[in-house]
């Protein structure tokens, strides 16, 4: 039976992989696609992009995981007793009790994984997010140099690159400025470069014009020059300061702070309360996942019709178990004290999955064998 144990076990876990990599995709495909044309639009390199994407990973990962479990449960499930290998190990007398135990381990150790991320990776990861959406947020490179677009990276200022060299020399330089509503200035030159000081950024112009029109006297003047320093600084402003969302914040200061971090966040007490226990909440649902996927199939017995009622009914459970997540959330969020409700969903799919193997092994009983030789039920 340990050998059994074992072989459904190494089946869930394989199916696990497979359906975590195949919701993983999807689901990164979903995200990526959005990220690369903010990041791409915006002049950041394809590395800028994958690390991004490596960022976000976790938090992807941790939406997956709980439906992964309960896809592979049901389908190793659905496997052993289209393929009679769960009709006999039943015929050996084993409960639907014994038979849980591959289900337990495995749901388990999803758990243990899903405990990892909603602990460690995740908060760090995001953390590090924001940290480099802040430093790009006022990269040079990516508000300046892009080659044949119209940038504005003021208002009222227009800057423009016809071709940036390996050298990192700009060719044909257009910059309009029209802060001043009294006056328009336009500035061409045929190469210019970015160069940085302790005073700031500068635009360095070579064999250009400047236009000034002034708009009072609606005179335009214009002068040639061969070497002309723009200051830039103004134009890069600084970006603001991104206060940090609870998803930053790490399990051990939620939990020796939470006054402090909700002040910080601009959170609700129950809020902050909510994102805590859910820490602890979401690795539970990963256990309640596979013994729901587990106990429906279960509670069928076998038809050489297949389970596919059982399964539509295991799905049916699951949704049921999410909705009382819904609707805890709000009271939770009123009132920090009501913290423990965030644990009711777990509770009631945990009960639902007992009930269904306690009414399994109530209809099913082991088969005897008599002194005569006789087989009976």
């Amino acid at each position: 039976m340990r050998r059994f144990d074992r072989y459904v076990l190494s089946q869930m876990m394989v199916l696990f992989g497979f359906f975590a990599l195949v919701l993983v995709s999807v689901y990164w495909v979903n995200r990526a696609v959005v990220l690369f044309d903010r990041l791409i639009a915006d002049g950041h390199s394809a590395g800028v992009f994958l690390e991004f994407t490596a960022l976000s990973l976790p938090s992807v990962i941790t939406l997956v995981m709980p439906m992964a479990a309960f896809a592979a449960t049901v389908y190793v499930m659905n496997r052993l007793s289209n393929e009679s290998e769960l009709t006999v190990v039943q015929s050996t007398g084993y409960s639907p009790w014994r038979l849980a135990r591959p289900a337990l381990v495995f749901g388990l150790l999803i758990a243990l994984m899903m405990a990892v991320l909603t602990h460690l990776l995740v908060p760090k990861s995001l953390e590090q997010l924001r940290l480099r959406e802040q430093e790009i947020s006022g990269s040079l490179s990516a508000k300046l140099l892009r080659e044949g677009v119209f940038l504005h990276p003021a208002a009222g200022v227009t800057f423009y690159i016809r071709d940036i060299t390996p050298e990192g020399e700009l060719r044909d330089v257009l910059l309009s400025d029209r802060r001043i509503a009294t006056r328009a200035v336009t500035y061409t030159a045929e190469k210019a470069y970015l160069l940085r000081d302790d005073d700031g950024a500068k635009l360095a112009m070579l064999a250009g014009s400047a236009q000034t029109y002034d708009t009072a006297s609606r005179r335009l003047s214009t002068t040639a020059f061969s070497d002309l320093t723009y200051d830039i600084s103004g134009l890069l402003t600084r970006p603001e300061r991104k206060r940090r969302k609870l998803d930053y914040v790490s399990t051990g200061e939620l939990m020796t702070s939470p006054g402090a971090v909700a002040e910080e966040t601009r959170d609700s007490p129950g809020e902050v309360m909510e994102e805590l226990h859910l820490r602890f909440q979401q690795p539970l649902l990963c256990l309640v996942a596979a013994m729901i996927g587990y106990a429906a199939l279960m509670s069928g017995g076998y038809s050489r019709f297949g389970m596919t009622r059982q399964i539509f009914f295991a799905v049916f459970l699951l949704v049921v178990v999410k909705m009382v997540e819904s609707a805890v959330t709000e009271p939770v969020r009123s009132d920090a004290r009501l913290w423990p409700l965030v644990y009711l969903p777990s509770l009631v799919g945990l009960a639902i999955a007992a009930g269904l193997i306690h009414l399994a092994a109530r209809t099913r009983h082991p088969v005897r064998v008599r002194d005569t030789g006789e087989v009976t039920a």
